[in-house]
């Protein structure tokens, strides 16, 4: 299905232990830029959700925001250093045998010795944690795909209503430019009887001179490449593949066809058209730069 490159995600996953909530958003972009916001703790998972992420989006400028909470307790746990409560004890001994004094070190006191005992965090369980993430990310980016299908729905039918139009103009283009070559014609008799005022006029030098004039404002090609352009990008945008690269290249060849035609037009009905068709072209363009 067609997708737009606007989208939002958000999912939370709760369980005893964490919270995890996921909130994804995206603008268009020619690439597929992630940038994701979020708790230290989890740089380490990193390489892993972009690498996730990337089964779910091809392009586009991608703001992932990741909030954590911890709701276990007793995660601090105390460690006993024993080796340096013997050197606290070790030196104890030699003061009491420098300085004749009595040892009165007690287990209490020897427990507040620097360093003898300290809190320390209890590592997370990494494997657990990703599942709780893992799952979070997978729902969020399910939600934001699911809403770019949507809106991807939309710009197809406003994409195709305007290829459409540009059929009916290239269709009056091509009606066009054989009435301007015949009415060329009839002005150039005019005016060479009238010049020649009764003499014969040559009608290989009147046909010669409608040839040339007819090559330099002939749009046969140019209408053909336009048809075949807006035939491929129908059938690209019904394909539902992603495609929105392409048919931005395609809309510039489109622009270019365009522009031949109405820099060949002298015809102030097929300039008006030839104009229309480049507006046309142009909407069409931008709403392509929506398109994953």
């Amino acid at each position: 299905m067609l997708k737009s490159m606007t989208g939002f995600g958000r999912c939370e996953n709760a369980t005893d232990e964490y919270k995890i909530s996921v909130e994804m958003k995206a603008v268009n972009h020619r690439y597929l830029d992630l940038s994701i916001k979020m708790p230290k703790k989890f740089n380490y998972f990193e390489a892993a959700i972009r690498t996730l992420l990337k089964k779910y989006i091809q392009r586009g400028k991608v703001d992932i925001f990741i909030n954590y909470e911890d709701y276990t307790e007793g995660n601090l746990c105390l460690k006993y250093n024993r080796a340096l409560a013997a050197e606290y004890m070790e030196h104890f001994k030699r003061m009491e045998e420098e300085f004749h004094i009595p040892n009165d070190i007690h287990v209490s006191t020897l427990a507040r010795c620097p360093e003898v005992l300290t809190m320390e965090q209890t590592p997370d369980d990494e494997e657990h944690l990703w599942e709780i993430l893992s799952s979070a990310m997978e729902e969020a980016a399910e939600k934001f795909v699911a809403s770019r299908e949507i809106e991807g729905e939309h710009l197809k039918h406003d994409l195709l209503g305007k290829l459409d139009y540009m059929t009916e103009l290239v269709d009056f283009i091509e009606a066009r430019s054989p009435q301007i070559i015949s009415e060329y014609r009839t002005r150039l008799e005019e005016k060479v009887k009238e010049l020649l005022n009764g003499t014969a006029v040559d009608e290989g030098r009147i046909a010669s001179e409608v040839v040339i004039y007819a090559d330099k404002i002939c749009v046969d090609e140019e209408t053909v490449r336009l048809r075949s352009h807006i035939e491929n990008t129908k059938r690209d945008l019904l394909s539902g593949e992603s495609v929105g690269r392409k048919l931005d290249f395609i809309a510039q060849e489109m622009n270019r066809e365009a522009n031949t035609i109405l820099s060949k037009s002298n015809d102030l009905e097929l300039s008006d058209k030839a104009i229309a068709l480049k507006t046309e072209i142009e909407k069409v363009r931008e709403q392509i730069q929506n398109i994953e």
